[in-house]
């Protein structure tokens, strides 16, 4: 079940109530955590948050108009996700 939502209202509002919930505590968790000028989009049926071009102009090393991954969030067929990417290459 990926989501075809373009906006994060839309992402929210075709969620069951209890996954709704629950998403809405990880993202509201993750934007006061989340590092200055990184920014949230839909993308892939999901919420991502990146690094953008601005803070990190070489961008995602796979595609450098890419903006660098940070964090996403999703709802699948059969589980919630948060999916972490480490910027900048580090962990190599």
């Amino acid at each position: 079940m990926i989501s075809k939502a373009t906006t994060l209202q839309q992402f929210f509002e075709e969620l069951p109530d209890d996954r709704r919930v629950a998403l809405q505590a990880v993202r509201e968790t993750v934007l006061r955590n989340l590092p200055a000028g990184y920014e949230e989009r839909m993308q892939d049926g999901g919420i991502l948050y990146f690094v953008p071009h601005s803070l990190y102009p070489h961008g995602y090393h796979c595609d450098p108009k890419q903006p660098v991954p940070f964090v996403g969030i999703a709802s699948q067929k059969n589980h919630m996700a948060v999916l972490h990417d480490l910027p900048l290459g580090h962990g190599k």
